[in-house]
């Protein structure tokens, strides 16, 4: 949503009017942004009555997890007839509708309306790939070991525990399952996608999707979105939630660092909440590895009795919301230590810190594939769900990746440079949502 809300920014910035779907529990979210730009309008809809996997209440997958995808995402297609009722009332209704890509029904909504529809994808164009082609032939490919994608650059081959979890949860004739593939396959009928990544990063994945996903050139890579239009940094930050300690208090330790790039952000994003023996473990790690750390963890996550006494001037506690955007940008950061969820991905390369990959579940294993094997900024220090890291070893990687020379900092910061190039004026991003938004304008013609 963080990503979709940056992007409706942008096009408003741009003249165009915009309004967004949302429910009421989650319109709090856009508070921020409306302030801002009068010409977005919001259409509030009650939430779908809620199928049984989804417990009372619950209007975000961030209040349940990653496992809430799919009771989400069919109760969300409930809404086609209530949009549907608004269009056709409406005195001068909408020439396009842009949806994420989890909501592929809005597809044929959008045949049904009489206007086209663009997928936005929040994530990159590499796990686009995979999880299209997972869906088009998961007959063949759901009991297998190891999946071969011979179509796409390098022809990665993808053991079964690293697939996208959308695609191991599907189960053939499931109600649920069979909707939400219909779904991802119907996005590729859509009339353009919009995708919040660069050229620099997925290029390659990027042409492979137009030539053997889409078919058409209608494809826009205007990320990372939150930098557009503001190249010397991120126009929109933090979004804001309950924390432990204020940002005061977090940015005047970080002032007190007195080494550039020495100290490690270890956070694994809203919907991870760690086991007590891993804790313990990764705890235990950032003690022994010597290095300077922020880490967040979740109000209700265990920590080891005497963990922030022991570390104390060299750790920093935060439990609840950081400012993540802010911290991976101040001078003091070097590295992170992250789950690889997209939007930390994107947040990482923009601050020009090295990742440490953990990746768990979801899209994680193949953000981590890229980032380490294709681009070089960053290491792998454990994977899975239920892993408990070795902390001695986690101890030895944190020493050795933040050592003032590693290789994956200097190729971060040249991978930093080619995001704050690519959204400029005359850069690649910045080409793609100016030849959108001529594209959206010649639709209303």
């Amino acid at each position: 949503m963080i990503a979709l809300l940056d992007l409706a920014h942008q096009l408003s910035l741009q003249g165009i009017t915009i309004t967004i779907l949302i429910t009421p529990k989650n319109l709090p979210i856009l508070q921020p942004l409306l302030a801002k730009n009068p010409l977005i309008q919001t259409l509030v809809l009650p939430f779908p009555s809620h199928h049984p996997s989804i417990p009372a209440g619950v209007e975000n997958v961030k209040d349940i997890g990653n496992k809430g995808n799919f009771g989400i995402m069919n109760a969300l297609t409930q809404l086609s007839d209530p949009i549907t009722l608004w269009f056709k009332s409406h005195p001068t209704p909408p020439i396009a509708i842009i949806s994420d890509f989890f909501l592929g029904w809005t597809q044929q909504l959008a045949t049904q309306l009489g206007i086209p529809r663009i997928a936005f994808y929040s994530v990159g164009a590499f796990l686009v790939c995979v999880v299209t082609h997972l869906m088009l032939h998961s007959h063949e490919l759901y009991p297998l070991d190891e999946v071969s994608f011979p179509h796409l650059p390098k022809f990665p081959v993808i053991t079964r525990a690293h697939l996208p979890s959308i695609f191991k949860r599907y189960r053939e004739g499931d109600p649920l399952s069979e909707t939400v593939k219909d779904g991802f396959i119907a996005n590729i009928s859509s009339w353009g996608a919009i995708f919040n990544t660069f050229d620099d990063v997925d290029g390659a994945y990027l042409e492979s999707f137009k030539k053997t996903v889409v078919g058409h050139e209608r494809v826009w890579a205007v990320g990372p979105i939150q930098l557009l239009g503001c190249s010397d940094g991120p126009a929109v930050t933090d979004r804001g939630g309950s924390s432990s300690v204020s940002a005061v208090d977090v940015f005047s330790w970080l002032d007190q660092c007195c080494d550039a790039s020495s100290v490690v952000y270890v956070c694994f994003g809203s919907q991870v909440l760690l086991k007590r023996e891993q804790m313990e473990s990764l705890a235990k790690g950032l003690e022994e590895s010597g290095v300077q750390f922020i880490i967040v963890v979740k109000l209700e996550t265990f920590i080891p009795e005497g963990f922030e006494d022991r570390v104390a001037g060299r750790g920093f506690v935060i439990k609840g919301w950081a400012p993540q955007v802010s911290i991976l940008s101040h001078r003091a950061v070097g590295g992170f230590l992250t789950h690889c969820g997209w939007n930390s991905v994107i947040e990482g390369i923009v601050a020009g810190v090295m990742l440490l990959a953990w990746p768990m579940e979801a899209d994680q294993f193949i953000n981590a594939r890229l980032l380490v094997d294709d681009m070089g900024v960053a290491v792998k220090v454990c994977e899975g769900a239920d892993t408990v890291p070795d902390s001695a070893e986690l101890a030895c990687c944190l020493r050795e990746s933040m050592s003032e020379n590693g290789v994956e900092k200097v190729q971060a910061m040249k991978l930093r440079d080619k995001a704050l190039c690519a959204v400029k004026e005359g850069g690649s991003s910045m080409n793609d949502l100016n030849s959108l938004v001529k594209e959206l304008r010649a639709l209303s013609v």
